[in-house]
C-alpha cells in the first residue's frame, strides 16, 4: 500500500487498539486496504494542521490522542465526533511539534524525547 507514491503508511496514518487515523488525499486503494484489514473499528480521513503526515503530527493509544497546537478548530472538532466514546483529545503547545516523531506510545506506557516540555510529558501522562 503506498500513498502518493509514498511506501511510508506510518507517515500518512495512526493506528489503535481502538480507531485508526487516516490522511485525506489519498487514493480509494489506500482506503480500502485500511478499511477492508480494520473492519471493526472506525477508520477517520483527516489531516492535522492543514497537513496530510498525521502519523509525524499525531502519539495515540486506544485511551487519548495529542495533536499539536497548531491543529485547527475544524480539525479538533472532527476528531472529537469522529473518534470512539471514551477517547480523549487533546491539543498540546510544544515547540518539538511533530509528536508522532518523538513520543512512542501504548496503552501502558510511553518512551519521550528527552527535551519535550514538561507540561506536555503531563498532558501524556494524563491523556494517554
Amino acid at each position: 500500500t503506498d500513498f502518493e507514491g509514498s511506501s511510508d503508511v506510518g507517515v500518512f496514518a495512526t493506528l489503535t487498539n481502538k480507531y485508526c487515523l487516516v490522511a485525506i488525499g489519498g487514493s480509494e486503494n489506500f482506503y480500502s486496504v485500511f478499511e477492508g484489514e480494520l473492519e471493526e473499528i472506525p477508520v477517520i480521513h483527516t489531516s492535522i494542521a492543514g497537513i496530510r503526515s498525521i502519523g509525524r503530527m499525531t502519539a495515540a493509544n486506544s485511551h487519548g490522542l495529542i495533536v499539536p497546537s497548531n491543529t485547527t478548530d475544524q480539525e479538533l472538532q472532527h476528531l472529537v465526533n469522529s473518534l470512539p466514546d471514551g477517547v480523549v483529545v487533546q491539543r498540546v503547545e510544544e515547540r518539538l511539534s511533530a509528536l508522532g516523531n518523538i513520543i512512542a506510545c501504548n496503552d501502558y506506557c510511553a518512551l519521550v524525547h528527552p527535551d519535550l516540555d514538561r507540561e506536555t510529558e503531563e498532558v501524556i501522562a494524563d491523556t494517554l
